[in-house]
């Protein structure tokens, strides 16, 4: 599965966000390492919405 991400320039980095997630977003210090991030986030918020459906 694929989502689409914006990228927004900061003072001291990029903010990243998942349009179709918006609930998924980070920040780096550059943007590959924000693009790394994005992607951690969302593996994370994966993780969150599947345990909390097996509660």
């Amino acid at each position: 599965m694929s989502y689409t991400a914006k990228y927004t320039k900061l003072e001291k980095g990029y903010m990243g966000q998942l349009i179709e997630w918006p609930e998924v977003i980070t920040e780096g210090k550059n943007l590959e390492e924000c693009r790394f991030m994005l992607r951690d986030a969302l593996s994370e918020m994966v993780l969150a919405y599947k345990e909390m459906k097996n509660d």
